[in-house]
């Protein structure tokens, strides 16, 4: 396969997994600042942070404004992260590779485009129709990976797709674990406490397993196996990577150098994370091994897009 169809692919699906994250995150936030009474005041600053370049200036007044950060986060064309623009470059990388992809797929992705492109928009998400606008997109993301799971071949596009969903994922779940420990443990609240990790996993799509798997009063351990370590959790890290790790196994030849240096590096940051003592960890500086976890997955990135993508 040309390395730039397979670049395509990486990035059309990544871009896809981007707008699935950013949805989830927001739509979770957008229900919790309507709870006033149980939650507070509830800043859009974390979710900001993520998914926007507002600076120091602009934090302050943007951050308490709901119908500007919706604006912002989905439709502003100048937020290089907006959801708009997200999938405006997944259109784009889909646009080129059209015989390398289904017709399913093809049409998904244009129709989202198409979607997020309607005049409308930007009055409906000044009233209670925000909601209801961010619920149409999600629906998309799903359609979008379940017809690229039925209709896909299982070839090295297929493979390149998911290395970049996982890829995307993994980092997408450690930024939002990052986010929450800094709000728990700045708020001065007991952090053992389940209704403060709901957040986290309402926007992992993961507290109704929580609330089934986990049946002791330990919640804080709990949650960060969940997040971290519990491979049955399809959002979790350690199953991102694993999934990571069978996909670049099946496009990497092995006997070349450069493949196998590559697959080195991200074997010894799978392992981090496969041999961890979680309940050391917690009580020493979960936050340090993350930010550790982040810098070897963006070294990763870079020497998959040297190897693959012929990234300078």
């Amino acid at each position: 396969m040309l390395s730039r169809i397979a670049d395509s692919l990486f990035w059309l699906s990544r871009y896809m997994e981007r707008a699935d994250g950013l949805l989830r995150l927001t739509s979770t936030h957008y229900i919790f600042s309507l709870d006033k009474d149980l939650n507070g005041y509830l800043s859009w600053k974390p979710v900001l942070e993520l998914f926007s370049a507002a600076g120091e200036h602009d934090m302050p007044a943007l951050e308490k404004d709901t119908e500007g950060v919706l604006r912002r986060l989905l439709i502003d064309h100048t937020n290089a992260n907006s959801l708009k623009m997200v999938v405006h470059r997944a259109r784009e990388n889909a646009r080129g590779v059209q015989d390398h992809i289904t017709m399913e797929v093809w049409r998904e992705v244009n129709q989202m485009y198409h979607t997020i492109n309607q005049p409308s928009l930007q009055s409906r998400l000044n009233t209670f129709d925000a909601m209801e606008v961010m619920e149409v997109f999600t629906r998309h993301c799903l359609v979008f990976a379940g017809v690229t799971s039925t209709t896909m071949p299982r070839g090295t596009g297929w493979d390149f797709m998911n290395l970049g969903k996982y890829l995307e994922r993994s980092l997408q779940t450690i930024a939002f674990l990052q986010n929450q420990l800094k709000l728990v443990r700045s708020g001065g609240a007991e952090p053992n406490d389940i209704l403060h990790w709901r957040y986290l996993l309402l926007s992992l799509s993961g507290y109704e397993l929580h609330l089934k798997s986990y049946q002791n009063s330990q919640h804080t351990f709990n949650v960060m196996h969940q997040v971290v370590l519990n491979e049955s959790f399809s959002r979790s890290i350690m199953y991102s990577l694993h999934h990571t790790a069978e996909f670049l196994h099946r496009v990497t030849n092995k006997e070349d150098g450069d493949g196998a240096h590559l697959l080195r590096c991200f074997g010894r940051l799978h392992s981090k994370v496969t041999y961890m003592d979680l309940k050391v960890l917690t009580e020493q500086g979960l936050e340090d091994f993350l930010e550790e976890l982040t810098r070897d997955l963006q070294q990763f990135n870079t020497l998959l897009g040297q190897y693959f993508f012929s990234y300078s």
